[in-house]
């Protein structure tokens, strides 16, 4: 099996949101060439892929994920001369780039809407999805994903869009076979400059129910589940294949697709080993286990997440993949909190103990694993932004309808859960150093910066041996060193441990034994680990045996 491997399977992809990577120019945005200013360092830590979240011109309403036009720049980040520097450069340093993809939607300032809106007998009118009222108000009770209803009515022609985001970011029409022709054009733009993949935004969205069904009204809720009700649609596996045709066999990539609403068996199809589809996709499963229990308020909590619902979710995939479609790793990202404040302990004491535990965790599963930025720091969520400091949307509209205009919530327990599990908790400035703005910028940052700074960045973990960083760096020169962590079959032990989740990874003549206290308790454990057992990895100096330290992680290397 070990020929077989392709590359993105050994690979580890680093994902850069550019507007808070660096900014070079002093605008206090984060730019291309502040991303080109930074490929040492990724190169240092031993990526292989970085992950650019989307740099396509942009009013910005859902920070570039509303693109008005996918084959420019946004001048925020610089222009096309700028995008073509970094690739290559990129690339001299053996780092490929995987570009974000966004076609379930478009900005509403695209020359397509911009047309499409202008009469019904437009020839653009069906790129999107129009539709009349229903008894005087919206076509069907699908719920944003940003809060609110998901249309939006249009005076001109006096008929609604959907949006199942932002106002701002109508969902085109894929029955449409022109949309369909025009995605694949502009994803062979991007394939003949030279990138190396595409991460696919909520691809699992773009293909709508017949009919546009109501949607399940949670309990207490106001608006139907857009999310079940057109996640894994009736043809997206077909239209995906037709991507394939048309675009993706064109050159050796890598594909992610972002699937909201994924099961296991449309898992399977996303991405098949056949590879008619995807490579992998991302699954949320995990993500939603600390939910709020409410389901009108959907991801807003600020509990921890139960380690026997993790092992059991995380075994799932990790065993009902296996041998038929590809895992990808990851904790957190750009619409993520962070990993060591979401499943650590991001105190002073447990911070880079706890961080580490987490990576190896993560890392030592089957599957391509994803750092986001600054993740590799031990960066923590930022709870010193308040009400009037968030600048993602998502929370914004989370504060006006589930506080303002519903009255489901009061601000303070609100403010609590956004700085658990809101958006811009990972969208906070890269702490590059302890100077004025972390070194981010000279100037205004775009976004407050966590006020942490000075005692968490690059600079002192760099200056650190012992830093979270180099544990990173040896977490992913271990990957591309031992085939078992990309071959070995995969064994939960003690499912009903809610203190340590211990597993095994099974190669041929081969063990491993990853084990991890998820607790700030010294605990025992006996895994029967073999007299010629070596110690692979851990983030304490010595092993003291069965006995577990508070958020002690080790990995044991043995013969079968």
């Amino acid at each position: 099996m070990t020929e077989n491997i392709k590359w993105w399977q050994k690979a580890v992809v680093y994902q850069v949101y550019p507007r808070s990577f660096q900014d070079a120019n002093g605008d206090g945005i984060g730019d291309l060439k502040g991303v080109e200013q930074h490929l040492d360092y990724i190169a240092k830590l031993g990526a292989d892929v970085i992950w650019l979240n989307p740099v396509y011109a942009s009013p910005d309403e859902d920070n570039g994920y509303d693109i008005s036009d996918y084959e420019d720049i946004n001048a925020k980040f610089g222009n096309m001369a700028d995008f073509d520097r970094l690739l290559q450069k990129a690339h001299d340093k053996h780092i490929k780039i995987l570009m974000d993809l966004v076609v379930n939607h478009t900005s509403n300032q695209h020359q397509w809407f911009i047309e499409s809106r202008k009469s019904k007998d437009n020839p653009k009118r069906d790129f999107y999805i129009w539709r009349d009222p229903v008894a005087g108000h919206e076509p069907n009770n699908w719920g944003s994903f940003f809060s609110g209803p998901a249309w939006q009515y249009d005076d001109a022609t006096g008929q609604y869009y959907l949006h199942l985001f932002a106002e701002g970011q109508p969902d085109l029409n894929w029955v449409n076979p022109e949309v369909r022709q025009a995605v694949f054009n502009m994803m062979n733009f991007w394939v003949d400059k030279g990138i190396d993949g595409f991460r696919m935004d909520v691809i699992s969205l773009i293909s709508k129910p017949d009919g546009l069904p109501d949607g399940q009204v949670p309990a207490g809720g106001v608006y139907g589940n857009a999310d079940k009700a057109v996640a894994n649609g009736p043809h997206v596996h077909d239209y995906l294949k037709e991507m394939r045709d048309k675009v993706l066999n064109r050159a050796d990539m890598m594909t992610v697709g972002e699937a909201s609403g994924v099961d296991i068996q449309n898992a399977i199809q996303y991405a098949n080993q056949d590879t008619s589809e995807l490579n992998m996709v991302f699954q949320f499963e995990h993500m939603g286990l600390d939910n709020n229990p409410n389901p009108a308020l959907g991801k807003w909590y600020d509990q921890k997440v139960s380690l026997t619902a993790l092992k059991e979710n995380l075994s799932k995939w990790q065993n009902k993949l296996a041998g038929k479609a590809w895992n990808s790793l990851y904790w957190d990202n750009h619409d993520q909190p962070r990993a060591v404040s979401r499943y650590g302990n991001d105190t002073p004491a447990y911070r880079v103990i706890s961080a580490k535990m987490v990576a190896t965790l993560l890392h030592f599963m089957q599957g391509t694993p994803y750092i986001y930025q600054g993740e590799e720091i031990g960066m923590t969520n930022a709870y010193n932004l308040k009400r009037e400091d968030f600048d993602d949307i998502e929370i914004k509209n989370a504060f006006k309808y589930l506080i303002d205009k519903d009255n489901l919530l009061d601000e303070e327990t609100m403010l609590r859960y956004v700085h658990a599990k809101g958006r811009d908790n990972a969208r906070t400035p890269m702490q590059w150093n302890n100077s004025d703005n972390a070194g981010f910028t000279t100037g205004q940052p775009w976004l407050k910066l966590n006020d942490n700074y000075q005692t968490i960045n690059v600079a002192d973990a760099l200056a650190d041996p012992k830093s979270v960083f180099y544990y990173y760096q040896k977490l992913i020169q271990l990957r591309h060193d031992l085939p078992i962590m990309t071959t070995g079959k995969y064994q939960l032990l003690d499912p009903e441990d809610n203190d340590v989740y211990a597993y095994r990874r099974i190669g041929q003549g081969e063990q491993l034994l990853v084990i991890n206290n998820f607790t700030d308790q010294v605990l025992t454990r006996n895994y029967s680990v073999p007299d010629d057992a070596r110690l692979l990895i851990g983030n304490y100096d010595d092993d003291e045996g069965q006995t577990l330290r508070p958020y002690e992680a080790k990995v044991y290397q043995f013969s079968a």
